[in-house]
Order: structure tokens, then C-alpha cells, then sequence
């Protein structure tokens, strides 16, 4: 018998939602294990019953791994409301969930998964995962604004990482993070003095987005060699 695992995890492997979603359900009071309301510190096992919103979560779904070629004007927050929600979108099967988000104005690769320990591994910064991103801006750029964006730009109450940044063109550039602040590439170029107009992430780790591949509003199942290559 599997040994008991804390309802987050359980959650999470279950495909119902990301750890950390499954803790803000659990602070929210939407989960309960044999009828009474779970705590952070639940501890589950196989036998007992778990319910979120009224809902039995019946076990532990198969994993599931696929990229995903997210098109402009589909938004990555998954809202049954939202006609442009990439919920509406996803391949049939056990419930599967973006590892990170992209905007609703840019473009390119998502990893879609309901494994919550690659998604923790992909998502956190701690992991220093690379993702590669081309992006167009608004008018040539100047040597200045590589020697900005490398070396750490403060937004707000963060600074971004050191990172790497090279021209592509007089207007494109690409740039390389660790981490992933809301709107980060955006906000950056803007502080610069800079508008983005066209933004797509190419790279997540060892995976690379193949266009010519996968279209455009597209899925492809990873192979086990690729899901290893993501997991290192």
C-alpha cells in the first residue's frame, strides 16, 4: 500500500489542479477528506475519500504530457466562463494544466501536464529552468538597452535575474530567463524605453518549440526521452 501523502500532493497527482492551486483550495476551505475539512497538514491514502467543492477526486489520473503551440488571443487562466480561456482547448482525457503562463498577447510554447512535481520543478525559480523567448519591439535597438536587460532591471519589489540577452535583428532580440515575474519580457523592455509588439517563447528547458511541427493551436504528446529531458 502506497504510503500517505499530504492532500496537496494528492491533488496534484490526481490531475485536479497545480499544488499550489490545491493549497489555495484547501485555504479556502473547498476540500474535505472523509467529511472534514482538509488542513495544509492532511495526510491521504488510497482509501480515504476526498471531495473538492462537493466532487469525489477519484485517485491518482495517469500522467500526461504534451506541448502545446498557444496561439495570440488565448488566455492561459483556466475559466469555464471565458470564451478564450485555454481551458476550452485542451486535449480530451484527464484534466492536464499550463506549466507557466504566457499572456494573452504572446505566443509559443506551453508544457501542459498534470504532473505536479514537473510542474513545481519547471515553474519554480529555485530550479533555474531556462526559457528562451524572441521578441519584436517598436523601434531599433541600442547597445544600452542589452547592458539593461542582462544585467537586472527592478520592477516594482523585484529585480529580475541576470540573464542572457543578444540582438537578433535592428528590432529582435532574444533573451533567456530563470524566472517568470507576470508580464516580465514586457515590463522589462518597457522600462527600457521599449514596446513589444510580438513576444514568443521558443524554449523550455531542453524542449524546443518545431513550428513546421506542431501549428499553430496545436498539441503533440511528449515522448518518455523528452518528459526525462524537461524532469533534469
Amino acid at each position: 500500500m502506497s504510503p500517505p501523502i499530504r492532500v496537496a500532493k494528492f491533488l496534484s497527482h490526481a490531475g485536479v489542479c497545480s499544488r499550489r492551486q490545491a493549497s489555495r483550495l484547501i485555504t479556502a476551505e473547498r476540500v474535505r477528506v472523509n467529511g472534514a475539512l482538509a488542513q495544509h497538514i492532511t495526510h491521504v491514502s488510497p482509501h480515504d475519500h476526498v471531495t473538492v467543492d462537493g466532487e469525489e477526486v477519484l485517485g491518482l489520473a495517469p500522467k500526461r504530457y504534451f506541448a502545446y503551440h498557444k496561439p495570440v488571443g488565448i488566455d492561459c487562466k483556466l475559466q469555464p466562463h471565458n470564451p478564450q480561456s485555454l481551458i476550452h482547448h485542451l486535449p480530451a482525457g484527464p484534466r492536464v494544466y499550463p506549466v507557466g503562463r504566457l499572456d494573452k498577447d504572446s505566443r509559443g510554447l506551453l508544457i501542459l501536464t498534470n504532473d505536479g512535481a514537473l510542474c513545481q520543478r519547471l515553474s519554480h525559480p529555485d530550479f533555474a529552468h531556462q526559457k528562451e523567448y524572441w521578441v519584436e519591439v517598436d523601434k531599433p535597438l541600442n547597445p544600452e538597452f542589452f547592458v539593461q536587460m542582462r544585467s537586472g532591471i527592478t520592477l516594482g519589489e523585484h529585480t529580475t535575474r541576470p540573464c542572457v540577452c543578444e540582438p537578433l535583428s535592428t528590432t529582435r532580440f532574444k533573451i533567456i530567463l530563470t524566472q517568470g515575474l507576470n508580464r516580465q519580457i514586457r515590463k522589462m523592455a518597457k522600462h527600457c524605453g521599449y514596446r513589444v509588439t510580438d513576444l514568443i517563447r521558443v524554449r523550455i528547458g531542453d524542449y524546443v518549440l518545431q513550428p513546421e511541427r506542431i501549428n499553430e493551436h496545436h498539441f503533440q504528446a511528449l515522448t518518455p526521452e523528452q518528459v526525462y529531458g524537461l524532469q533534469k
